[in-house]
């Protein structure tokens, strides 16, 4: 089995190769585990951190409290005792196929026969080794896909399934809320391959909002960035393009001010 390089840095897997490696695990969890990776992009950090009350499986969920139709699993950023963390602050939901469903039934028939799982909360919990009932962790998952990789004779790890799930979802169109989801994929994407070329978000003439960390003006944090993209190349005077670039370099200003300077300079060059 061989992954597919689309640019340097990403890799990912066919449909039939992530159900290569689904087939080669042997027990109900670490099949769900694949599966739910693969089906949802989500990173390995927020499938360790959820908990049973995440799981939304039914085609309508109102007696939970929530309004989202169909099967989907809720992502949220809380403290975990197996330290597994969502990376990002903003809660999201994620649909979930029928073949998902229906191994997360498989892996809690597999669970209820380990009685030290039962007051675990957490989704995914130790039921071969020490300590039984205990959340799983990221050591355990490493371990895991270390396995999987030699079982099937090829490079296999968490994160390329988080691709494949964006590639798929980009190549056969998705809605609204999956789209949101690929974006943020993407720009972590891209985030990563221009720390590893020994770039900064804020090195060119087209800056992300978010991976830049421009704040907004109504954040009293100062945390919260709006999104979208701030592009310098939009002034046309060379002169005025790098003095504007390098005032918002060494300011920092807010995403307010640094929008009043763009527009200025725009209508100025």
């Amino acid at each position: 089995m061989k992954y597919t390089v689309t640019v340097e840095g990403y890799q990912w897997l066919t449909g039939e190769q992530v159900d290569l490696l689904v087939a080669a695990t042997r027990r109900a969890r670490d099949r769900f585990l694949v599966s739910l990776l693969g089906c949802t992009g989500m990173r390995i950090g927020e499938a360790l951190g959820l908990w049973r009350e995440d799981m939304h499986l039914l085609s309508h969920s109102g007696a939970l409290g929530c309004q989202v139709a169909g099967a989907h699993v809720h992502v949220r950023r809380r403290r975990n005792p197996n330290g597994a963390l969502a990376k990002s602050r903003v809660s999201r939901w994620i649909p979930v196929t029928e073949e998902v469903v229906a191994l997360y039934a498989d892996y809690l028939y597999e669970r209820g026969r380990v009685r030290e799982a039962e007051d675990c909360e957490m989704v995914f919990v130790n039921l071969f080794r020490g300590p039984l009932g205990q959340a799983m962790t990221y050591a355990s998952a490493k371990d895991l896909f270390d396995r999987l990789a030699r079982k099937v004779g090829s490079t296999a790890r968490q994160h390329m399934l988080r691709h494949s799930a964006a590639t798929r979802w980009v190549r056969a169109g998705v809605d609204r809320n999956t789209r949101a989801h690929v974006k943020e994929f993407f720009r972590h994407v891209q985030a990563g391959y221009e720390q590893a070329s020994g770039n900064g978000p804020r090195d060119s003439e087209v800056w992300d909002a978010v991976t830049a960390k421009i704040a907004s003006r109504y954040s009293r944090s100062g945390r919260r960035y709006n999104q979208g993209t701030v592009d310098f190349g939009r002034i046309s005077q060379p002169w005025l393009r790098e003095s504007v670039l390098a005032w918002a370099r060494t300011t920092d200003p807010d995403s307010y001010a640094l929008n009043r300077m763009m527009n200025s300079c725009v209508r100025a060059s």
